[in-house]
């Protein structure tokens, strides 16, 4: 019974390999064209997005303007470090620190969007702890190029 359990973890081990470079990838281009989508929505529509920071979102410590400039930018840069792949680990902190920063924001969020930014944290997270994966510009970055030699 006990091999029975082992060659049956064995065997979903094998396919949990073959599928992690898929989930880590999912997970980067789900986040990223979410807040990408957000971010866009905000610079196409300023002057609303200029109003809901003032009136609206309580951003902690910074000046409402500055919280719009780097908010909207920060939607729109961040994410597509993470699509590409690219110093995944760092950005993918400062989207979740950032999303954190949303949800603490925008009190009326706790009732209707709470799950998403939940969903859209465990989703950051998952790259954070294990990566950008095979699909990513990190991955290609950091393989091992032939050395070219100077001298022939």
């Amino acid at each position: 019974m006990l091999n029975f359990i082992r060659s049956i973890d064995n065997i979903g081990q094998k396919i949990a390999e073959l599928l992690t470079p898929f989930l880590l990838l999912f997970t980067r281009l789900w986040v990223a064209w979410v807040f990408f989508k957000s971010g866009m929505v905000k610079f196409s529509s300023w002057d609303s997005t200029l109003y809901l920071f003032e009136y609206e979102y309580q951003v902690p410590v910074i000046p409402w303007q500055l919280a719009a400039y780097s908010g909207t930018a920060a939607e729109l840069i961040l994410p597509v470090f993470l699509a590409l792949g690219l110093f995944t680990r760092p950005m993918a902190l400062i989207l979740f620190i950032f999303n954190i920063v949303a949800v603490a924001s925008y009190p009326l969020l706790w009732e209707k969007g709470f799950y998403d930014h939940q969903l859209w944290g465990m989703m950051i997270l998952v790259n954070i702890f294990w990566g950008a994966g095979l699909f990513s510009l990190d991955r290609l970055i950091s393989s091992e190029q032939p050395k070219r030699s100077l001298i022939k």
